[in-house]
């Protein structure tokens, strides 16, 4: 069967781009019951229901409340006995992560004027954040990283993170990365059980004020149901990848690429938009022999077929405006001047810019975050950031002088929408 390709000029294709504008679109009413419940139990149970939930979904059977957490002497070992390529791969992750966030820090400042008047803004850390790390179908010591360091970076107290642990045999490679954020209190705990934990409490998980970190259907969904009694990043869906491509472009790059986020899930989507014919066909062959190698192929192979596509244009303005509209999580721009392209893209979630720089390299050591807006929502969602783990406070003072020179006006408006109080406030001042 294969990656179809379409065609702009074809009759049907308007139906078959809509398709793939509601590729992000999740189904949530089967499973919303069932996280609500999951949730409730958490909320009036604590650790009592966590160990009923760990032994049905983790297979594993805690004992005490002391089980569910891993101990800084495990991190420590696993460290330790990591191979030391692997480490040095962590280590160089991590710092370049955390330069990259560095840079965001927002600022508190104020601003005085002449009549004695001062505003500002104060930008204070949360005081506890929650950290979900998947670990289901896969382990990704590089999500721990991407939501762990902006926390740190913004200055947050305390940091928790739950993550499920099949068996209760930890991942070695996860709990090195905990250990190189220097973790305190992790948590094997998955699902929903582990976010109405964090977000409402439990004997040994303490609630947070902000929850971060991706997840299958269950945790976005438990995530979205939470939401308001604490904050989120984000609610994301499937990852995805868009590419915009001229003919200049290596079709094994451009196959490869696809397939890089084919792999993670059969859910994904894998979209590129060219103007060549010639680069199409010859990236469908790339495909199908690249799927011949992969150790996810069946899992690459459902996600490429069922939800991926190329799509050829008359021109590459055609193909921005095409790829402005699905708004990718992932775009790459495999052109021969993408820079000059740049202006012109209005939603994607990271960008990535020239043959030399595919979307893996974003996913482990350049240093922007990997946490992004999916199915669309770059629209209006940005990446994960230091800021999700601040909050702002504005800053006012009024002189004397001040309050007489503007209070009349403040009054005026407070007594047209009939708020006597208010006026009233205002006017005890200017007697």
């Amino acid at each position: 069967m294969g990656i179809k390709i379409l065609d702009v000029n074809n009759p049907g294709f308007k139906k078959e781009f809509s398709e793939i504008l509601n590729r992000g679109k999740m189904d949530i009413a089967e499973v919303e019951g069932i996280v609500r419940e999951i949730i409730e139990e958490v909320k009036k149970e604590g650790n009592k229901a966590l160990f009923r939930h760990i032994a049905k979904f983790d297979k594993w059977e805690p004992k005490e409340d002391r089980d569910l957490e891993i101990s800084k002497d495990e991190m420590k070992r696993a460290y330790e006995s990591l191979d030391k390529d692997l480490k040095k791969a962590l280590h160089l992750a991590y710092d370049r992560i955390k330069a990259y966030h560095q840079k965001q820090l927002p600022k508190s400042w104020l601003d005085f004027e002449k009549n004695g008047t001062i505003l500002g803004q104060k930008v204070t850390p949360v005081d506890r954040a929650g950290v979900y790390v998947p670990g289901g179908k896969a382990f990704y010591p590089s999500s721990l990283l991407m939501n762990v360091i902006p926390a740190i970076v913004a200055g947050v107290d305390e940091i928790i993170v739950t993550t499920p642990v099949i068996e209760n045999k930890p991942n070695e490679l996860l709990l090195a990365a905990l250990y190189i954020c220097g973790m305190p209190r992790t948590f094997k705990v998955g699902g929903a059980s582990a976010i109405g934990a964090m977000a409402y409490g439990s004997e040994t998980i303490p609630k947070v004020d902000v929850i971060t970190g991706p997840g299958n259907i269950f945790v976005a969904t438990a995530k979205k149901l939470v939401f308001g009694d604490v904050n989120i990043d984000m609610i994301a869906g499937p990852s995805e990848i868009g590419i915009i491509a001229d003919g200049s472009a290596k079709p094994k790059y451009i196959a490869i690429d696809l397939l890089s986020q084919a792999e993670h899930d059969e859910m994904a989507s894998s979209i590129l938009i060219t103007d060549s014919k010639e680069l199409a066909d010859m990236v469908v062959i790339e495909i199908e022999e690249f799927l011949k190698e992969l150790s996810r192929s069946k899992i690459a192979r459902e996600s490429i077929e069922k939800r991926g596509a190329i799509i050829v244009t008359n021109d590459i303005e055609e193909a921005i405006s095409l790829m402005n509209e699905i708004a990718p999580e992932h775009l790459e721009i495999v052109t021969q001047n993408p820079f000059e392209l740049l202006p012109k893209i209005k939603h994607a979630g990271a960008i990535f810019l020239g043959e030399n720089t595919p979307e893996p390299i974003g996913d482990y050591i350049a240093g922007p975050n990997h946490t992004l807006p999916t199915g669309g929502t770059a629209k209006f969602y940005s990446p994960l950031s230091v800021e999700v783990f601040m909050k702002k406070s504005s800053i006012i003072s009024f002189s004397k002088k001040a309050i007489e020179e503007m209070g009349r006006e403040c009054a005026l408006l407070a007594k047209t929408e009939g708020l006597d109080a208010h006026e009233k406030s205002v006017l005890e001042r200017l007697k």
